[in-house]
């Protein structure tokens, strides 16, 4: 990030407060990408995209107003000033609103966590590995179509600055590659797929493996059956398992607690997990795809386990939730181009177990490995969780046939204190886990 860039914020702040403004903050993105697709070995589409942003929020004492503007004409930058100080003027009073108190913000060196790799790969780069991974897929056999592969590149830029003192920003770089394929004919084919994303072009998996990881995964769902209905255990594999501490994540937000709209509203210092698991966020994982040295109100950002041991330790605040709930900020306030702060993990991730994906089941009769889900039935005020869902079934501790149409339900509250994982934890998402465990869900199919 330049200092032109932190210094073009920081003056966009002294102009609202030169307008009237009690107090200001103000954001900048800019963003560069390239898409590439192919389709049975030919070039489908290549796409570039570069736009910027910048927003600004400002405070009237308790009143305040957003607004952004993708136009960086110093017109267009008046104008965003004169209107958002016109608007808090007029904007209703919030006793909870305001700037991250200063005493907080960042200072001194930031965490180094070498997010950009200063690569720009040319479209027929791209284009190449595409064409590898799309190949690799439809070399399975079994495979009978495709739906095609892509790879991607872009750079993020990001400055915030406030009245308060605060200039910083940071750059980083992502890329990614898919494939997906279709096996079998007519009514009885499916599909499935590959994908890998990383900060560093380096850090990028084979196309070979995602192709061929792709095409395995497609031939192996063909001709699926059902279960009988009931109760059984359920695995989760983790490319779908992560999204159940997505649903944690969410749920322990400060605007969730503060509205009570969230399951675990009162939960705080109990256990909610079972013994033995720790959730933990890590915002300075080097290369890690959300890492991040500070917050969206410009306050440090530190690892922190919100489950330890079972118990939930934390909620995730920003400034505004913070002084609604009576509490400190805890830096994990998130921000966009337009509106105020919520609040959002970065580098979420489920710790390993101590057993294998073999032992984790080797003891379940009847049950259900789950490598897709469908649909959102999650209710984020109750906790019910219903969800379509395929797989495989699980007979005398052994993956067995493919099944589809499946639905999958239970209690969120219920499912987090009858988890158990695997030792299998691998960094490739945003929020990663291990092959779970959940005993005791309700599985409808035949």
């Amino acid at each position: 990030m330049t200092s032109a860039t932190e210094d073009r914020v920081a003056a966009l702040v002294e102009a609202a407060r030169r307008a009237g403004a009690d107090a200001a903050d103000a954001v900048y993105y800019r963003s560069e990408s390239t898409q590439v697709q192919v389709r049975l070995g030919l070039l489908e589409d290549v796409q570039r995209s570069d736009g910027e942003e910048i927003g600004l929020r400002v405070f009237v004492g308790q009143r305040s107003a957003s607004v952004s503007s993708s136009s960086l004409s110093d017109d267009a930058i008046a104008a965003l000033v004169e209107r958002a100080v016109a608007m808090a003027r007029e904007a209703p009073e919030d006793p909870f609103t305001g700037l991250a108190p200063p005493e907080l913000l960042l200072s001194g060196v930031a965490p180094e966590i070498d997010g950009d790799d200063g690569d720009d790969p040319a479209p027929d780069r791209l284009r190449a590995l595409a064409l590898a991974a799309e190949e690799a897929a439809r070399g399975v056999a079994g495979v009978t179509n495709s739906e095609g592969a892509g790879a991607s590149a872009g750079r993020t830029s990001m400055a915030l600055a406030t009245s308060t003192g605060f200039a910083r920003g940071f750059s980083s770089t992502g890329y990614g590659l898919s494939a997906s394929v279709i096996g079998g004919e007519g009514a009885a084919m499916q599909r499935d797929y590959g994908y890998h994303s990383s900060r560093h072009l380096a850090d990028l998996e084979a196309p070979e493996q995602i192709g061929r990881r792709a095409g395995e995964r497609t031939v192996a769902r063909l001709n699926p059956g059902k279960l009988a209905s009931g109760a059984m255990p359920v695995i989760f594999d983790p490319r779908v398992g992560s999204s159940l501490i997505g649903h944690l994540a969410g749920a322990v937000t400060g605007s969730a607690i503060a509205r009570k709209t969230s399951f675990l509203l009162g939960k705080l210092g109990e256990q909610v997990f079972a013994r033995g698991l720790h959730l933990r966020d890590d915002p300075h994982r080097p290369r890690g795809l959300r890492s991040r040295a500070f917050d969206g109100e410009g306050l440090p950002t530190r690892a922190i386990d919100l489950i330890d041991d079972g118990v939930l330790t934390t909620w995730l605040l920003d400034s505004a939730s913070a002084r609604q709930l009576g509490m400190a900020p805890t830096g994990h306030a998130t921000r966009g181009g337009a509106g105020a702060p919520g609040a959002g993990t970065s580098n979420l991730y489920l710790d390993r177990g101590e057993v294998s994906v073999d032992e984790l089941i080797a003891d379940i009769k009847l049950g259900l490995f789950v490598t897709e889900l469908i649909g959102q039935g999650v209710n984020m005020v109750t906790g019910d969780y219903s969800r379509g869902a395929s797989g495989f079934a699980i007979r005398d501790g052994k993956l067995a046939e493919p099944v589809a149409e499946m639905t999958v339900a239970g209690n969120l509250a219920d499912m987090f204190l009858n988890m158990s994982v695997a030792d299998d934890l691998v960094f490739r998402r945003a929020h990663d886990v291990p092959t779970i465990r959940i005993d005791g869900m309700t599985v409808a199919g035949a």
